[in-house]
C-alpha cells in the first residue's frame, strides 16, 4: 500500500494574498500533480482532516477539493482505504475542446433553469404572473410579425419608453422626456452604453466599497482606473473619494439601496456626491439596485431627481422586479449626453427584440406592474421576516439588507469555501468577501436571498446551510 504523501511533495503553496479563492488555490495544485505524474495512479492522498491541519485551512475546504478532483474522474473513494489517484486518467481535452467557460465561474449560477433558496438577484419564481405574461408574450408575438419589415428603433418602441418615462416620474420622482429613454437588455447592456458612451478607458473611476462585482468587472474591461471608496450605514463616503481621486471620471453607485449591504445614500451625501460631479464635470452611474423594490418605508427619490439631474445616467432594469428572463431594462440620459447614448446604441448595441418590449409595454399601460410591485413588496417582507429569525438562530449578528440578509461569519473564515459546499448541496448563498475589492478591508459573510425561501423549503434550506456553516 502506497503511503499518503506531504503538502510538501505535492508543492502546494497557498498566497492568501491574492483574490484567487482557497480552495481553488488547492484543488489546481492537486490536479497539476496528478496530471503531471507526479502522484502514481493508486497513490493515496492524505485525508482531509491532516491536510486541512497542515495548510492551516478548514477541513470542508479540502473536501471541496477533493469532490472536485472525484467529479473529474482524476480521485476516488476508497473507504477505509482513503482517497486514491485514479488508475487511468481521463485523455486531456485537445484546446479547441476546452472549456471556455471561466470567465463565468464567478457568476451566480445556475443558468436558464428555477433558481435555487438564497440566490440573489432572481424574483420569485413561484409568484411570477406566468399565465398573465403568456396571454401577453402571444398577443404581442402576433402583432409584432404581422408590423413593417424594417429595422426597429434603437432607443426602444416609443410606446414603452413613453410609459417608462411616466412610471419613473411617480416611482422615483424623475422628471424625463421618453428622447432621454433607451431601452437595453438589463443593466449590463446599459453599462456598457455608459462606459462606451463616456470613452472611460484610462480614466479613473470610484466604485463602492464593497460593490457589485459585475460593475467593477464591467470598468476593469473597459480600461478605467479604479478606486474604491468605502460604505457606512450613511451609503458611500464621498469626502474619501474626493480625497483620493478628485479629478475622477465618474462614480458609479448604488444609492437607493446599496448592494450589497441595503443601506440608502443619506441626504447629506448625496448632495455632496451631486456637489461634486458637478464642480469636477464628473458622472455619476446610478445602478437602481432593486428599483422601488424598498420594504422598509418608500423609496429615496433617485438621484436622476432634481437639481443635479444633469451630471447622473440613470441606469434601470426588470430583472428583480418582473424577471431576469425577459432580458430588459433602461437607461435613462441626461439631456447633454442623450444624442452620444443614442448614437452608441444605434451603431453598436441597439434595443432588444421588440416582441418582448410590445408585452412589457402592454404590462405596463394596463396596470399590472404597480399591482405586481405591491404584491411582492408583501411577499418578500414576509419572506425576509422568516429567514432572519431562522438564519439568526445559527449565525448571531445577522442583519436585513434589500431582498434578504446578510450573515456574518468569522473573520477567519473561508466564506467562499462555505459556498462552494453549498452549492453541491442545491443552495446558492453568494460570500460577502467577494464584493470587496481590498482584502485588506475584507468582511466575511453571507449574502442570502430570501425571494425564493417558501414555507415548504425554507426550514431544510436554513437546516443545510447550519450544518455547513458548523463543520467549516
Amino acid at each position: 500500500m502506497t503511503d499518503p504523501i506531504t503538502p510538501a511533495a505535492l508543492s502546494i503553496r497557498l498566497d492568501r494574498a491574492t483574490a484567487v479563492p482557497i480552495g481553488d488555490q488547492i484543488h489546481a495544485s492537486l490536479r497539476q500533480a496528478i496530471l503531471d505524474g507526479r502522484l502514481a495512479p493508486g497513490q493515496r492522498l492524505p485525508s482531509g482532516r491532516d491536510l486541512a491541519a497542515q495548510l492551516g485551512v478548514a477541513r470542508g475546504t479540502i473536501r471541496v477539493a477533493y469532490d472536485r478532483l472525484t467529479a473529474e474522474n482524476l480521485v476516488f473513494g476508497a473507504g477505509p482505504a482513503g482517497t486514491r489517484i485514479c488508475a487511468r486518467l481521463p485523455a486531456s481535452p485537445a484546446d479547441d475542446q476546452a472549456p471556455l467557460d471561466r470567465p463565468l465561474a464567478g457568476f451566480t449560477r445556475p443558468y436558464s433553469s428555477a433558481p435555487l433558496p438564497f440566490q440573489m438577484g432572481v424574483p420569485a419564481h413561484d409568484a411570477f404572473p406566468a399565465k398573465l405574461w403568456a396571454r401577453m408574450r402571444t398577443r404581442s408575438v402576433r402583432a409584432d410579425a404581422i408590423t413593417y419589415t424594417t429595422y426597429a428603433d434603437p432607443r426602444g418602441e416609443p410606446a414603452l419608453r413613453a410609459l417608462i418615462a411616466s412610471h419613473l416620474a411617480v416611482s422615483r420622482r424623475m422628471q424625463c422626456h421618453p428622447d432621454q429613454v433607451i431601452v437595453t437588455s438589463g443593466y449590463r447592456h446599459g453599462l456598457m452604453l455608459a462606459l462606451t458612451a463616456l470613452r472611460a478607458h484610462g480614466r479613473k473611476a470610484w466604485i463602492e466599497e464593497p460593490g457589485y462585482p459585475l460593475g467593477r468587472r464591467a470598468l476593469e474591461l473597459t480600461g478605467a482606473e479604479i478606486e474604491p471608496v468605502p460604505v457606512d450605514a450613511q451609503g458611500l463616503r464621498v469626502e474619501v473619494g474626493i480625497a483620493r481621486a478628485p479629478d475622477a471620471l465618474l462614480a458609479l453607485v448604488t444609492p437607493g439601496q446599496h448592494a450589497p449591504l441595503g443601506v440608502s445614500l443619506s441626504p447629506a451625501r448625496r448632495h455632496a456626491l451631486l456637489g461634486w460631479a458637478e464642480e469636477r464635470n464628473a458622472w455619476i452611474i446610478e445602478d437602481d439596485y432593486l428599483g422601488e423594490l424598498q420594504l422598509d418605508g418608500r423609496a429615496a427619490p433617485a438621484l436622476a431627481a432634481g437639481d443635479g439631474a444633469e451630471r447622473v445616467i440613470h441606469i434601470g432594469a426588470f430583472s428583480k422586479t418582473i424577471s431576469p428572463a425577459l432580458g430588459l431594462g433602461f437607461v435613462v440620459a441626461p439631456r447633454s449626453l442623450a444624442e452620444r447614448l443614442v448614437e452608441v446604441a444605434a451603431v453598436l448595441a441597439p434595443a432588444p427584440n421588440r416582441t418582448t418590449q410590445l408585452a412589457v409595454t402592454e404590462f405596463l399601460a394596463d396596470g399590472h406592474f404597480l399591482r405586481h410591485l405591491r404584491q411582492m413588496k408583501i411577499l418578500y417582507a414576509e419572506r425576509r421576516g422568516m429567514a432572519l429569525a431562522r438564519v439568526s438562530a445559527f449565525l448571531p449578528g445577522t442583519l436585513p439588507a434589500g431582498l434578504g440578509v446578510i450573515a456574518p461569519l468569522p473573520r477567519n473564515a473561508d466564506d467562499s469555501a462555505v459556498v462552494a459546499i453549498a452549492r453541491t448541496r442545491g443552495l446558492a448563498p453568494a460570500a460577502l468577501s467577494a464584493w470587496y475589492l481590498r482584502r485588506t478591508q475584507t468582511q466575511r459573510g453571507l449574502l442570502l436571498s430570501a425571494t425564493n425561501l417558501r414555507p415548504d423549503n425554507i426550514d431544510a434550506a436554513c437546516e443545510t446551510l447550519a450544518r455547513i456553516v458548523a463543520s467549516h
